[in-house]
């Protein structure tokens, strides 16, 4: 039996049963990494971490993107 975790992001309630880490997550939702800043559980986390930190039940996720403009 696999052990659902619920995490948020951005706001969002959401709930996996798999291992994803936060480069999975950016894949999923499908975002352009090379435009964002993540936060997890309240510091940012470097982009070369990403594919290591797996998200675990109550993880608190903010994603914001850049934006360009003239």
């Amino acid at each position: 039996m696999k052990k659902t975790k619920t995490f948020f992001l951005n706001g969002e309630e959401y709930v996996s049963d798999q291992q994803v880490n936060l480069s999975d997550l950016i894949t999923y939702f499908n975002y352009n990494a090379s435009l964002l800043v993540l936060e997890y559980n309240h510091s940012i986390c470097q982009k070369k971490n990403w594919a290591t930190v797996f998200i675990n039940d109550k993880d608190k996720i903010e994603i914001v993107t850049i934006v360009g403009g003239g």
